[in-house]
């Protein structure tokens, strides 16, 4: 059997900021009442946090869950914990209206990381990244030039960027044209 691998393999870029493929990011997709008390146990037991409010990460490493819409989540626990993780949620949630999938290997995360971080995810997403609207412990859905993407931040000068695998070549290029030396903007 093959082992698993990244989109882009660890793939990386140093310009303005760093551009870096994180690897192999275990992930759910949970969607339900996010107000149901199993599901909130079962977040809680996954993760160790509560129930993200609206547009709210609380994301530690590798393990945590995203807000991603009134009735989804994006859960967040190691790659290699993934199916086991999966498996106990499932049964938690057995016999409630709920729905838990194992998106891992059909997403790709990049972490984006310097001073200039915000400049960079700014010229990609429509998205007000000023840091009286955007801070850590927040993510935005939105559109990275063509194509959905998620993304929050880990601390000021860290976001970490979440797309589908099969766009993971495009993102990483996008990143790379946004961090090219001398390409800052001063806006924020």
């Amino acid at each position: 059997m093959s082992e698993p691998i990244s989109a882009l393999n660890h793939a990386g870029y140093d310009g303005i900021v760093k551009v870096e493929e994180c690897g192999l990011q275990g992930m759910i997709t949970l969607r339900g009442d996010l107000s149901d008390k199993l599901l909130v146990k079962a977040v809680k037991d996954a993760t160790g946090q509560k129930v993200p409010s609206q547009r709210e990460s609380l994301v530690n490493g590798d393990t945590g869950v995203c807000w991603m819409s009134t009735d989804e989540l994006l859960v967040l626990v190691p790659y290699a914990e993934v199916e086991a993780k999966l498996a106990a949620m499932a049964n938690a949630l057995s016999g409630t209206h709920a729905l838990a999938v194992n998106v891992s290997d059909a997403r790709a995360v990049f972490r984006i990381s310097g001073a200039s971080a915000r400049e960079v995810v700014g010229k990609l997403a429509p998205v007000d990244l000023s840091v009286d609207a955007f801070q850590p412990g927040q993510i935005r859905r939105s559109r990275l030039a063509q194509v959905a993407g998620a993304f929050w931040m880990d601390d000021a000068e860290t976001f970490r960027v979440v797309c589908f695998r099969s766009a993971a070549d495009y993102v990483f290029k996008l990143l790379k044209v946004a961090a090219q030396p001398s390409s800052e903007v001063g806006f924020y």
